[in-house]
């Protein structure tokens, strides 16, 4: 379903909230305590840089997580997954076909 969201994907918009509360709040805080409004600005900038630079590391390793787990339930075919019902079973044929000398 498009609307279910994995515990990973609530822990990354967790942190996504998180860190977005914190590019707010640490100017603010630089502010009350002297700092310049072009420096509390800077910071601000450069915490929503990084900000958004994690978001995108995060949604695109859940995107890797997802594919990896469609991969793991998605049933194999292979050489070595066939059933041993085919043309090409290994082993010593017994029966009235061989001729013996």
């Amino acid at each position: 379903m498009p609307g279910t969201r994995t515990p990973s994907q609530d822990a990354a918009t967790d942190v996504i909230s998180w860190a977005a509360f914190s590019c707010v709040l640490v100017p603010v805080v630089l502010l009350w305590y002297g700092s310049s409004l072009a420096g509390a600005a800077g910071t601000a900038l450069g915490l929503a840089a990084v900000t958004a630079v994690c978001r995108i590391l995060l949604r695109q390793s859940e995107r890797g997580a997802a594919r990896l787990r469609e991969e793991e339930e998605a049933p194999r075919r292979g050489r070595r997954q066939r059933g041993g019902t085919g043309g090409h079973r290994s082993g010593r044929h017994s029966g009235g076909d061989t001729p013996v000398t």
